[in-house]
């Protein structure tokens, strides 16, 4: 049985993939026979040119803005709010329509990435990225900029799957693992520029536009993205075309709203009735999402996630693991950004830089993250959530002492701390779920990481975020802030707990 798998992958196999991806599509045969149904036909993969430098910076900056246009907003709303009337509700549904839309075509993008070119897929994502930026600066109402808003949220899932795809496709060995460090580097770098760009375009008030630069910027960046993507990024696909899991999609993108929607909705509709329907249904569309795909896989289709990927252990641990991370991610960056600006009065730049020593934290550990990795293996994740925890802990002592006398410089030693420690933790975990993954179904890899990825930065800000805007009129910024980092601060246990169970080498 062992020999016939053998052999058949090495028949459908192309010379240029390595001994050690060769190893890894043996995987998922067996691991589709312990499911109990019958191994999968093997993949072809297009020969992958090599990634140059400049094509690396060139998906690196497609894969950092839609990163950056989640949070670069965020200082803008009041704005918003008073130029377009706007109103709480509907304020609310601007920032979660890109989240919403962003979360729920993630792996429909990387799936078509998969089929039509990743390189087709990327230069027509940064092109809409580009249109959709330009239609929210110039949208003339409220309503116009949630549509706009929601397309680019479109967008910006068609694009970055690739970039994650082709790095993982068109590199190999020490380079995919620098480069899987800058990957990680940018995702966190990203979240904090936003928030400092957001409140310096804000204030310069560059030609009289106000908040619309905010997006307006996107459009020549989206440009010349797109010129050099054309020059320097190697096309890859599968070469096995597969149609779209239209069953899977459907009720992915149905369990995902049924998540996100009420959770960043409810609190300022009041919490009606279909919000409470909406989380009810949820458990019961995943439910039924799994049994689809894997009854698909079994069948020998090609289902969007094959569900044959998440029993590798490995992979099922660092998935599982970033839902804690993440959420913690994005939800502490919101409240911090809400404490600053409303508990203590600060500008939006000042509420901005006051996140520069965290960045600064933690792209130093995440270029240094993958010398650690191949020395220590998958200690280094341990580390960085232990340290991640002190910084949290550093945190929310400095609060609940001394919060009428805080500044920068107070937070600046828990910032610190929970900077690096989140920059051992993040590049590396990336790097760990994508090397479970064999290079032909690298899309589909890249889609499941985002969508988890982004999800849980959703969920984060949906949950704590709501939980501290709903207690700090009762228990005061002070107390409310500092409740939610000790929770913060317990929910990394969980993450260290998973982390001790990643596989000890990290390919």
């Amino acid at each position: 049985m062992e020999r016939r798998t053998v052999v058949v992958v090495t028949i459908h196999t192309t010379p240029q993939q390595t001994p050690r991806t060769l190893t890894r599509a043996n995987v998922l045969p067996r691991v589709s026979r312990i499911a109990g149904g019958p191994a999968p036909a093997p993949v072809r993969t297009s020969a992958p040119g090599r990634l140059s430098t400049l094509g690396l910076v060139t998906v690196l900056l497609g894969a950092f803005l839609p990163m950056l246009d989640f949070f670069i907003v965020n200082v803008a709303l009041p704005t918003i709010d008073k130029d377009l009337s706007a109103g709480p509700a509907t304020l609310e549904l601007f920032v979660a329509g890109y989240g919403i839309a962003y979360a729920v075509l993630l792996v429909l993008g990387g799936r078509l990435g998969d089929l039509y070119g990743r390189k087709k897929l990327f230069v027509a994502g940064a092109l809409l990225f580009g249109l959709t930026s330009a239609a929210c600066g110039f949208a003339p109402t409220a309503l116009a900029l949630v549509v706009a808003r929601v397309a680019q949220g479109a967008s910006a899932a068609l694009m970055l799957p690739q970039a994650l795809a082709t790095i993982q496709a068109a590199t190999e060995g020490e380079r995919r693992a620098k480069a899987m460090g800058v990957y990680g580097a940018v995702g966190g770098i990203a979240v904090v520029i936003g928030q400092v760009l957001g409140g310096v375009l804000l204030s310069a008030n560059l030609f009289g536009t106000g908040w619309r630069f905010i997006f307006l910027v996107n459009v020549p960046v989206a440009v010349v993205a797109v010129l050099l993507a054309l020059r320097t990024v190697p096309e890859t696909r599968s070469a096995n075309p597969a149609r779209v899991d239209v069953p899977g999609t459907v009720l992915l993108a149905g369990a995902l709203l049924a998540l996100l929607v009420p959770l960043m909705e409810g609190r300022s509709l009041g919490w009606p009735v279909w919000t409470w329907v909406l989380l009810a249904l949820f458990p019961f569309l995943l439910t039924a999402f799994v049994l689809v795909e894997r009854r698909g896989e079994r069948n020998g289709q090609v289902p969007l996630v094959p569900i044959s990927l998440l029993k590798l252990r490995g992979l099922k641990v660092g998935l599982t693991m970033a839902v804690p991370f993440f959420a913690g991610f994005g939800g502490f960056m919101m409240v911090m950004a809400v404490a600053l600006q409303v508990g203590l009065h600060e500008g939006p730049i000042a509420s901005g830089f006051a996140m520069v020593p965290m960045a600064a934290g933690f792209f130093a550990a995440s270029l240094a993250g993958p010398r650690l990795l191949a020395r220590f293996g998958s200690k280094v994740i341990v580390t960085g959530a232990v340290i991640q925890a002190l910084g949290l802990g550093t945190l929310a002592l400095t609060v609940a002492n001394d919060w009428s006398g805080i500044n920068t410089w107070g937070l600046l030693p828990g910032m610190v701390i929970a900077g690096t420690g989140q920059g051992l933790v993040m590049p590396p975990l990336i790097r760990l779920v994508l090397s479970q993954i064999p290079v032909e179904r690298a899309g589909v890899g890249g889609g499941i990481l985002a969508t988890t990825q982004q999800s849980s930065l959703a969920l984060g800000v949906a949950t704590l975020g709501t939980l501290f805007l709903s207690l700090s009129p009762s228990m005061g910024m002070r107390d409310a802030l500092t409740l939610v980092l000790v929770l913060q601060f317990a929910a990394t246990f969980l993450v260290i707990a998973l982390s001790t169970r990643l596989p000890r080498k990290v390919g």
